[in-house]
């Protein structure tokens, strides 16, 4: 067989913040709220607490390997994907585009800052699991962050690693 055709690269991705996005987000919640009116039956408004990030995919035929999670702090983070291509300039985020797992991971309060990141680790296995199906046939995914228990975006850092099959 050719060995060419089994090589894998290891590829480590950064979840990064798509402040657009987010912004385009909480202009719909602010335009909801000055006009009055209430949101679409099964609409998503993005909460105060949340951002959108997004993952570029260099490649789509990757497999899962692990999460590096790093929270300068204490709190909780809630990382929850978006299973359809979805523009929010164009069209509203549905409660049912959202993908099951949601990824999870804390440090609290009365833990030394220097003590290591708490997961829910199957669930953090197949969400990544997911994502690596998913970017077969994409190559940019979304995905809400919530910032909870003292939790700040300025504190964190997410990356996921693949094997990139070549």
């Amino acid at each position: 067989m050719d060995q060419a055709k089994h090589q894998t690269e290891s590829i480590v991705m950064n979840f990064l913040e798509d402040r657009v996005l987010t912004e385009m987000m909480r202009m719909r919640v602010s335009s909801l709220q000055r006009s009055g009116q209430k949101r679409q039956d099964g609409e998503r408004l993005l909460l105060p607490n949340e951002s959108v990030y997004r993952l570029d995919f260099p490649c789509q035929d990757l497999s899962f390997q692990r999460w590096h999670f790093s929270l300068h702090a204490h709190g909780r983070v809630t990382i929850t994907g978006i299973s359809q291509h979805w523009t929010p300039d164009l069209t509203n985020l549905m409660s049912r585009q959202l993908l099951e797992p949601i990824g999870t991971f804390w440090r609290n309060a009365v833990d030394p800052p220097d003590s290591p990141l708490k997961c829910l680790e199957a669930d953090m296995q197949e969400f990544g699991e997911r994502i690596a199906e998913l970017a077969k046939v994409r190559r940019v995914m979304y995905f809400l962050l919530a910032f909870k228990e003292g939790a700040e975006a300025d504190h964190l850092s997410c990356t996921i690693h693949f094997n990139a099959h070549k």
